[in-house]
């Protein structure tokens, strides 16, 4: 590839990853996504390319939808809840190029949850226009939708998240605040001091893949059930585990270490000052971007 061209792509590629990231809550499926883009901004003539921004993000996004459409099947078939991969925010600052707000703000896990509930286009387009501030003429082309029907998806789309969003969204000052009562009441095994952080209508889900022993394989629902299941995990939890708090996805978040890795990530969700869902990734294989990331971090530290 011609040296200008490879420089182009290189101030593209958090743009690209950043978009791939969302639409498939996936770090090793978004480096594919934008590893394949490479391959087809490589093999196309640049004279042909008239904006190398609306170029490649228009091939990111259609990658994506096809991947999409193929790995429909895939988490059909996934055992117990599937969620997205976690990403250290405050390590990784490929999803957030130029540290906007509203892009740090849409990488939540309960963020990317609600996206899961879209279809791909409906999804693509929200991105898009809401996060990327893509016009809709752009969007259109990437879709290959018209603009009006691309009109109607983003309005579907804003309903549905809209509807289902927090309406009460706690700093981040208040949220570790939450986070450190939360951890304190687990950890110390106080029932009702935990039952008085949930709400009434909690909900915990554990994505394990079906590789981790003791992963609830559904969601656990209601305020009891949602306490004693988790003071349960942590008696049985193995000896030598330990934990620390780090930015995960944008919000404050417990790592559970034990043998020199993370093992889990819990992440929660408040509204109105009461934790209302609680998402367990357990799942080796979505934590290893995050240990990879430890490990790099942890090597530059002098």
């Amino acid at each position: 590839m011609d040296p200008t061209n490879l420089e182009r792509f290189e101030t593209y590629r958090p743009l690209m990853f950043s978009i791939a990231y969302r639409m498939l809550g996936s770090i090793t499926e978004a480096e594919d996504i934008v590893q394949e883009a490479y391959l087809r901004y490589q093999a196309i003539s640049p004279e042909r390319i008239v904006s190398h921004k609306a170029f490649l993000s228009t091939v990111v996004t259609r990658l994506c939808l096809n991947h999409l459409e193929l790995a429909k099947v895939q988490r059909e078939a996934y055992i117990g809840p599937w969620l997205p991969e976690p990403v250290l925010t405050e390590i990784d600052e490929r999803l957030t190029p130029g540290h906007q707000a509203e892009l740090h703000e849409s990488l939540s896990m309960a963020f990317l949850v609600l996206l899961e509930q879209l279809t791909p286009t409906e999804r693509a387009v929200f991105l898009l226009r809401e996060v990327f501030d893509y016009d809709y003429q752009e969007i259109a082309a990437m879709v290959g939708k018209e603009e009006a029907a691309c009109r109607q998806l983003l309005s579907r789309a804003k309903k549905h998240i809209a509807e289902h969003r927090p309406r009460f969204k706690p700093t981040p000052e208040a949220h570790r605040q939450i986070l450190n009562h939360f951890i304190q009441a687990v950890g110390s095994g106080e029932l009702e001091g935990l039952l008085q952080l949930l709400s009434d209508d909690v909900a915990l889900w554990t994505d394990g893949g079906g590789k981790v022993r003791g992963a609830a394989t559904r969601s656990v629902r209601g305020r009891d059930a949602v306490a004693h299941f988790l003071l349960a995990s942590t008696r049985l939890a193995s000896e030598g585990f330990w934990f620390d708090i780090a930015e995960v996805n944008g919000d404050p978040s417990l790592l559970i270490h034990w043998d020199g890795q993370a093992r889990a990530i819990l992440t929660i969700e408040i509204d109105r000052g009461r934790v209302r869902e609680i998402r367990v990734v357990g799942n080796p294989d979505k934590l290893q971007s995050v240990n990879r990331a430890l490990r790099d971090a942890e090597e530059e530290t002098p």
